[in-house]
């Protein structure tokens, strides 16, 4: 007796929704066309500030999540004749640099020739660009080993996916759009907590000794003194665990690997950094960056500052230090060489008012860095249930 075909149907479905979905390719359900791109590319007569066609990249697309709803460059009239101009929104998929990154315009749009654009399309667009949201990854098949990607019109015209009927693609594209949606609002809420910080240590932290900070949280932090960092450090050390003379043990090992989001690393190694230091990436192309609140052993890249405690609170400077990164890049290093400058804590002035007065700063923005904290674990945990749902809602 033949089995039963089984019935071509995602893992997770809506209720009322049971029909088969369809083979097909997605040549099938859209014309699919290459932008085109005015030559030379950086010839200023094809852009016009004040136009209102905009011309994308793929920078607008990774910054926006493929939802184009802005754009800053846009093109002339010459510009326009020499590319594809959509004025309605239509969907888009990268095929060069960032490959396979789709996007919908919301904005009259110049779509250059490192995008395809899909024409005449049998399908809700917002359930295509989820669906190939989802299928970004895969894209990686077309490309060798070592090797970039190279799609083209006739690769994605041949890409076979299942469909099902219109009903059921809007029903899923708008229940992904409230997902996206909360993302997108946990996003601004984080936004508006780091511009919460970043205007509260711009208006409490003193730059000079003539004038008060704008905010104070009495009249005892009117009174700010000012010293070299070196003269609050009771010890400065660089890293010197060298990663190839280790072996697994229990102390956890910090380098710019580490700093780079690898996972955590644990060595047979004593510990020589306390939570309460002060780490100074020394050299690389992020040199000048600061951190704070890890125990452990250091790696060569790293300096680590310990401050006196009867002086100053570790994290109030921290904070200090962190705000002016840009600061310590530009101003404290070697010319031409991304190295911050040997004598670095020799020459670095420090701004702080009373011991009471620090406390109460470093705790109020403590308290802003926990909910900042916070906030981005909300947001990776809808994104992962956003990703779940992708694998489960399409097949």
């Amino acid at each position: 007796m033949d089995k039963k075909p089984e019935k071509l149907v995602p893992e997770v479905r809506f209720k009322g929704f049971t029909d088969d979905w369809e083979q097909r390719k997605l040549g099938e359900v859209s014309k699919i066309v290459r932008g085109a791109s005015p030559r030379p590319i950086k010839d200023p007569k094809w852009f016009e500030k004040d136009s209102h066609v905009g011309w994308i990249r793929i920078s607008d697309v990774t910054e926006q999540n493929g939802r184009i709803r802005h754009l800053t460059q846009h093109l002339s009239k010459a510009g326009e004749a020499k590319t594809r101009v959509f004025e309605q929104p239509h969907l888009l998929l990268s095929i060069a640099a960032s490959v396979g990154f789709p996007a919908i315009n919301y904005v009259p749009i110049g779509v250059h020739d490192g995008f395809l654009i899909f024409l005449n399309s049998k399908f809700n667009i917002n359930y295509m660009f989820y669906w190939l949201e989802k299928f970004r990854p895969l894209w990686r098949k077309y490309g060798q080993p070592g090797s970039q990607v190279n799609l083209n019109s006739d690769i994605v015209s041949n890409t076979r996916l299942a469909l099902p009927k219109e009903a059921e693609q809007s029903k899923v594209s708008n229940f992904l759009n409230k997902v996206e949606l909360l993302i997108t609002l946990q996003q601004r809420k984080l936004e508006i907590l780091i511009k919460l910080k970043q205007s509260f240590l711009t208006k409490s932290m003193a730059n000079n000794l003539d004038k008060n900070p704008e905010l104070y949280f009495n009249s005892a932090s009117i009174k700010w003194l000012k010293q070299k960092l070196s003269n609050l450090t009771i010890k400065e050390f660089k890293g010197n665990t060298k990663l190839n003379d280790t072996k697994p043990g229990k102390t956890e090992y910090l380098d710019a690997e580490r700093l780079n989001g690898n996972a955590p690393l644990f060595i047979d190694k004593p510990i020589n950094t306390l939570k309460s230091d002060i780490l100074i990436l020394w050299d690389g192309s992020k040199a000048g960056s600061v951190y704070y609140g890890f125990e452990g052993s250091l790696g060569s890249t790293l300096k680590a500052i310990r401050l006196n405690p009867k002086l100053v609170n570790s994290f109030f400077v921290y904070q200090q230090l962190k705000s002016k990164q840009d600061v310590i890049f530009n101003k404290y290093r070697t010319p031409n060489i991304p190295h911050v400058i040997k004598n670095f804590t020799k020459v670095y002035p420090i701004y702080f008012p009373s011991m009471a007065v620090q406390n109460k700063i470093a705790r109020f923005l403590g308290n802003l860095d926990a909910l900042i904290e916070i906030q981005q674990k909300s947001i990776k945990d809808y994104k992962g249930i956003k990703k779940y749902l992708l694998q489960k809602l399409f097949i």
